[in-house]
């Protein structure tokens, strides 16, 4: 069965890369942009050093800063008001997977019209759009190089997944001396929704021959360098491995594909709002202790990979030691469970239980787990992970 592979055409990485935005922007005759970004990268100086810098050769920068976590529709079409009023030729991303997949969209609008519902699913993208520059300020989704955009309707409280190679930036800048400021606890999400990507872009029922060399290092490099990261947030060496570790994480699970953890993250973000990174931080070890079973040498490779089993311990010995090594890492570095989130309701949660359920199925992600659930198998899930 053939498989089709994409990436950005122009990837940079390593200290100082987002310095390269203007030299890549003048490459393509680009003039005018609109910054997708947050409120926090307005005001730590980030995303007004950059507007600066663009200024100081000529390259004009509208600022659109309303950008939420999980974002939504409306964040969507008020950044393409944006985008419209200001004439930009091009659209610049500028933060964590949020910003980054609101303005994937933005960016395909002008050649695709709204309801942005059409565009859910896989290959929904009929035009390519403006061209994208995406600068992580995070070592977690790998946004910056997929083909993926997650977008909340807040009408349906469902998050629409979009896969479609016309969503991919065309240059990645991956600069880890943007991570260097990240608080532990944030660290420690996406380190642990990094280290997912690249377990369930593994053990994916999509995995290929070329995304699998990618999850593995991914992998590796999340046992070698997210704990000394979250400890030590000043260590370059750290900061450095975990951001090449998210970046070959989103290459490989977009081109495979993410599996059940992602599926039961999706409705959780949805309904309580709880960032992307950190439900599945909560969900992978209670989805990796169902999930097992279905592919015992790929999740014994895994605890392998991580440093966790050694070469010549048995598979079965290996996915025991994975699974009680990935609670006793959530633990280390302090993230909640469902129900010490502060957004949880646990009232709340019990009646959502079957429409969460449902809603994870519909994703289309649970589908390439090596194990595929029933609804109430993903019900009892969610219980055991509360």
């Amino acid at each position: 069965m053939s498989a089709q592979f994409n990436i950005p055409s122009t990837i940079i990485t390593g200290a100082g890369a987002s310095r390269e935005l203007a030299p890549q922007l003048h490459r393509r005759g680009i003039a005018r942009v609109l910054l997708v970004t947050d409120a926090f990268m307005v005001s730590s100086g980030l995303a007004p050093q950059l507007v600066a810098d663009l200024a100081a050769v000529g390259i004009a920068t509208e600022v659109f800063a309303d950008v939420q976590p999980d974002p939504s529709e409306d964040n969507v079409l008020e950044g393409f008001a944006r985008l419209q009023a200001c004439g930009a030729q091009a659209v610049v991303a500028l933060g964590g997977g949020s910003p980054i997949d609101c303005a994937k969209v933005i960016s395909i609008l002008p050649t695709n019209a709204p309801p942005l519902a059409r565009f859910m699913g896989r290959h929904n993208v009929p035009v390519a759009g403006l061209p994208l520059f995406a600068i992580p300020t995070t070592a977690g989704t790998g946004s910056e190089v997929t083909k993926v955009a997650v977008i909340t309707d807040t009408k349906r409280d469902v998050k629409m997944m979009m896969l479609d190679a016309h969503l991919l930036p065309t240059v990645a800048l991956v600069d880890y001396e943007l991570t260097l400021t990240m608080p532990p606890a944030l660290t420690a999400a996406v380190g642990v929704d990094t280290l997912t990507h690249g377990i369930e872009a593994f053990v994916s029922r999509l995995a290929t021959p070329l995304t699998d060399p990618l999850a593995l290092s991914c992998i590796r490099l999340c046992g070698e360098h997210l704990e000394i990261a979250w400890r030590e947030p000043g260590n370059r060496t750290a900061r450095e491995g975990m951001m090449l570790a998210a970046t070959q994480g989103g290459m490989a699970f977009a081109n495979s594909s993410v599996a059940l953890v992602h599926g039961m993250s999706r409705p959780i973000g949805a309904l309580f709002h709880v960032p992307h990174g950190i439900s599945n931080a909560m969900l992978l070890p209670t989805v990796t202790r169902f999930s097992v079973q279905g592919a015992v040498d790929r999740y014994a490779t895994v605890a392998r990979a991580l440093g966790w089993s050694r070469a010549d311990e048995s598979d079965e010995s290996a996915i025991i030691t994975l699974v009680e090594g990935l609670e006793a890492l959530n633990r280390r570095l302090k993230i909640p469970r469902l129900k010490d989130y502060p957004e949880m309701d646990e009232v709340r949660f019990r009646s959502s239980l079957a429409k969460m359920a449902t809603d994870a199925l519909e994703s289309g992600s649970p589908q390439n787990n090596p194990l595929v659930p029933t609804a109430q198998q993903v019900v009892s899930l969610y219980e055991t992970a509360w």
